[in-house]
């Protein structure tokens, strides 16, 4: 039996931003993302019915958006061969109703840092820590998404955590 859910723009109202910032992190640039949000929000509306309430629907949505967010990336990386990120999209910040307006260069500096890095960790660590970071999930809901065990999760995040130090790191910036 499906889940009574709200309507469909309540919905994207309540969820879009999240669901841009993971699909931004997985993607590294604006108009990928933006598209996975949107084949994310269509597949979603798509099978409703096919919700059980079994898991958040967040967590639901987010499944959902990763996975049209890496069909994407996969689509990229076989026509660019490897991602770089332009250096325009690379200065978007990726929305936060709580942080404020005004950026800064250092904060810009940082994020672009941080993209690079990103990009640079295998897909599956990238992804976990994505969900987890971005996406706000818990292990478990991670665990959830990913259909992996907790266990996996930790181990995925500690060596994400370790790897994205190092970059940071090796790019000067000070932790």
């Amino acid at each position: 039996m499906a889940a009574t859910l709200p309507d469909c723009d309540s919905l994207f109202r309540a969820h879009r931003d999240v669901a841009y910032r993971v699909a931004y992190r997985l993607l590294g640039n604006e108009s990928d993302a933006l598209d996975a949000v949107q084949d994310g929000f269509v597949n979603v509306l798509t099978h409703m019915g096919r919700f059980r309430a079994q898991s958040s629907f967040r967590t639901w949505l987010l499944r959902i958006v990763s996975n049209a967010a890496i069909d994407i990336g996969r689509g990229r990386k076989r026509r660019d061969n490897r991602y770089r990120g332009s250096q325009t999209d690379d200065l978007l910040p990726v929305p936060d109703s709580c942080e404020p307006v005004d950026f800064g260069l250092e904060r810009a500096d940082l994020r672009k840092q941080l993209n690079l890095a990103l990009a640079e960790l295998p897909e599956a660590q990238r992804q976990t820590f994505v969900l987890h970071v971005d996406g706000e999930l818990s292990y478990r809901e991670v665990a959830e998404v990913l259909g992996i065990s907790i266990g996996t999760v930790m181990s995925r995040l500690f060596y994400a955590r370790l790897k994205l130090r190092e970059a940071l790191l090796t790019q000067g910036v000070t932790l």
